[in-house]
Formats: structure tokens, sequence, C-alpha cells
């Protein structure tokens, strides 16, 4: 009997997704036919529900963060999924950026007219129904609405169970306000209160998903990867290096350490492990720096040999070079030379950002060239690996992949293309 009650459940779960991402294709349609002014409309109505809800919204994200207290969440996953009343103006304030920015499709990306007279046009157009499936991210809820909006698409979203009640009530702010400018409220639909079985069957919906993009950690992302039969744009975790070289200035190392380890802890594109050259002089600096601001350091015999006195250095292995901390942790390395952290960088990257810390044009042109990630800093903090911050008004992720999309993705990267050509009767010998 409880075989079958199972069975009945599958069964009416299969056929209610079905009939979302049946919806959803019918709104992707309306929303590819909308224009810049009719989609800047909408957006601008969700930044201003978003502002107007606010109390709604961030009552229902303290009962996620308190249950996630309970359930004994780590510090890095409570913070990514806990909003304040600043980051609900920062996705308010995203949605108005994103309204200002171009709409790119129509954009005629290569065009020319052959010599047989045909005119020939490549142009971008929406992917259609875009899935998204990620975890304890309620800001992505609203990230990537926004950029599918305005690239023309519909998405359907799986944010997970810590952010439950978070994200239903987002979800209804959204629709709410995509229906107050006429613009299909289902071009945002949720299958979370499908749980699990709701994200298996977006993996599994070949033909009615365009193309899914997952959000979270190693297993969620490795999980969508291996079992979708959906095309995936893989957004990677990020075990992001930095490397100070002999000639990097003391004040800029220590500023941009601390801002690229401490800001926030817990997002991709903090800072994981850090290198430093053997002749350099500021690491005494940056480390009581680091130490002040509450990192606890992982460190190689050779920095443990010359930890400044009163930090506390904990012995490094393998496993920290490989490990994303999403914390107040740094693994810390030293180096003979640019090539052997550059080899490291090889050995145990994740493949989306490193950075060097150089006075030295030469050095920095090496890394560039020699460093194959998703994004390679000079001189700045990581933390800039960010579509809002590099002016793409928000990001669905950052993708370490190549195909199709790399590095973070904004609006382009929401879209495909499509060949226009155009004759006057000619025909191929």
């Amino acid at each position: 009997m409880t075989e079958q009650i199972v069975e009945q459940n599958a069964t009416q779960a299969a056929d209610d997704v079905n009939a979302i991402l049946t919806r959803a294709r019918h709104a992707s349609r309306r929303m590819a036919g909308a224009n810049r002014a009719w989609k800047d409309k909408g957006l601008r109505a969700i930044a201003k529900a978003l502002v107007a809800e606010q109390d709604f919204i961030l009552a229902a994200n303290a009962r996620d963060v308190a249950a996630g207290k309970v359930n004994g969440t780590s510090a890095a996953m409570l913070d990514r999924l806990t909003l304040t009343s600043q980051r609900v103006l920062g996705l308010a304030s995203a949605l108005e950026n994103l309204a200002s920015l171009p709409d790119p499709v129509g954009n005629v990306v290569r065009g020319q007219t052959l010599p047989n007279g045909l005119r020939m046009r490549q142009i971008n157009v929406p992917m259609g129904v875009v899935a998204a499936i990620y975890e304890a991210r309620p800001n992505v809820t609203v990230d990537i609405a926004g950029l599918a909006l305005k690239s023309g698409n519909a998405v359907v979203l799986r944010g997970g169970t810590a952010a439950a009640h978070t994200n239903e009530a987002l979800l209804g702010v959204l629709r709410d306000a995509l229906d107050s400018v006429s613009l299909p409220a289902d071009a945002v639909q949720s299958v979370d209160k499908y749980g699990r079985e709701g994200a298996n069957l977006l993996m599994r919906a070949r033909g009615q998903v365009d193309v899914l993009i997952p959000r979270g950690g190693r297993e969620l992302i490795q999980t969508v990867v291996n079992n979708s039969s959906v095309p995936v744009i893989e957004t990677g975790e990020g075990n992001v290096h930095i490397f100070i070289d002999s000639s990097a200035k003391e004040e800029m190392c220590v500023e941009i350490l601390l801002n690229s380890k401490t800001q926030r802890p817990s997002v991709c594109n903090t800072v994981e492990t850090l290198l430093v050259h053997k002749d350099s002089t500021v690491l005494p600096a940056v480390l009581k720096a680091l130490n002040n601001a509450g990192v606890r350091l992982h460190v190689d015999e050779r920095v443990l040999a010359v930890l400044p006195a009163g930090i506390t250095g904990f012995p490094a292995t393998d496993a920290d070079w490989a490990t994303e901390y999403m914390d107040l942790d740094l693994a810390v390395k030293m180096v003979d030379s640019l090539p052997e952290a550059i080899a490291h960088i090889r050995t145990w990257s994740t493949g989306h950002t490193e950075a060097i810390l150089t006075n030295d044009l030469a050095n920095a042109e090496k890394f560039i060239a020699d460093i194959d990630s998703a994004a390679v800093i000079v001189n700045a903090s990581t933390r800039f690996t960010d579509g809002g911050e590099l002016g793409l008004g928000a990001e669905v992720g950052i993708s370490t992949q190549k195909l199709h999309a790399r590095g973070p993705m904004g609006l382009t990267e929401l879209t495909t293309t499509k060949w226009i050509v155009q004759g006057e009767g000619q025909i191929r010998f």
C-alpha cells in the first residue's frame, strides 16, 4: 500500500511539473515578443514591490534562518541564506540597474551580404525556458528571474528546502509584480513544493527545459551535471588563489587580502589559497592583518617557520590546497618562483578566479597568459568576479566551463543565436 501511494505521488508530481513547464513555454513565447520598454517596466515593478514588501519577505526569511540554526546549518550557509533590509534594497537596486542596460535580444552578432546577393545576419534570441537548481540562496531567486525576464525568457526555479519560506514569499512578490504590468506571471514559477523529485523532473525535462543552471556546493553541481539530460551550464566551485610576487607593495597586499578573504567569506569569489614568493617582504604584515580579522591560517612548513609571534598556524595538507572553505580559513604556501605558483594553481584550481599582486608588468603578463581560469585579476580583489561589479547588472552564476558561457553570466549568456538569411530567389548550384 505504501509503495502504491509513493507511485501515485510521483505520478502526480510528474503531471504537475509537466503542467508548470507547459505554462512556462507559453510564457516564454510572450516574453520573447515583449519589447525592451515592457520588460524594463516589469523589472522596475518587481524592484518597487521588493521594497514595499520587505517586511513580509524578511519575516519569511527569519523563519528559514531560525530553522537553519536549529538544524546546525554552517555559518557560511547561514550567511548566504540570510536577507537583511540592506540586502533586499540591494536586490531592488540591481533590478533597476538591469533595466537600464541594453536589451541583448535582436543584437546583431555578425552580418554581411554574400557574393550571390544573400543578406545574412546572426542575432541574439532568448533561450526559451531556463531552469535553475540552487540551495539556500534567496538572492538567486531574484537575480535569475530578473536576468531571465530582461533577456526574454521564462524561468522555473528549484530553490531548496533551506530557503523554502523566503523563496515562496519572493515568488509571490515577483509574480504579482509581473501581473501588474500585464507580463505573464508564469514567466517565473517554482517546483519547490515537489522537493527533490521536482529537481529530478527538471533534470529529465529534455525538450521542455532549454537550459539548466545549478548553483551551490560541489555535491549539488555535480549531481546536476552527472544526472541531467537537459543541457547544463556548470557554475563551478571557487577554489580561488592569490599570488603575491616579490615586487608587490605591502599596503596593497594587506588591503586586497583582507577584502578578498573577509568581506564576505561564504561566496565563491572569496580567496581560499594565498601563494607568496619567497623573496616577498610583505608576508608578516599580511598574516598579522588576516589573523587580527579572525582568519584561521593553514600554512606550509616554510610559512610556519616565519609566522609572526602570537599567530597560530595550522599545518596545511593537500586537503587544504583542494578546499573551498567558504569561511574564515585560508591556506598559505611559500613558493620559489612565478612558474611554481602557476604550477600550484594549475594543480588545485577549479578554474574560477586567480589573482596576482605585482609591480612587475612582465610577471603580470605571464600570469595572464599562463592561467586558464574564467577570470584572471591583476592587483585587485577577487571579489570583483561578480556580474554586478563587472557591469552585467546581476549574474545567473559564474561558469567555469568553456562552452557557450564562461565567467559571470549576464544577459547575453541567457540568449542563443538565430541565423536570418534573406534573398531574392537565389538557388544553390
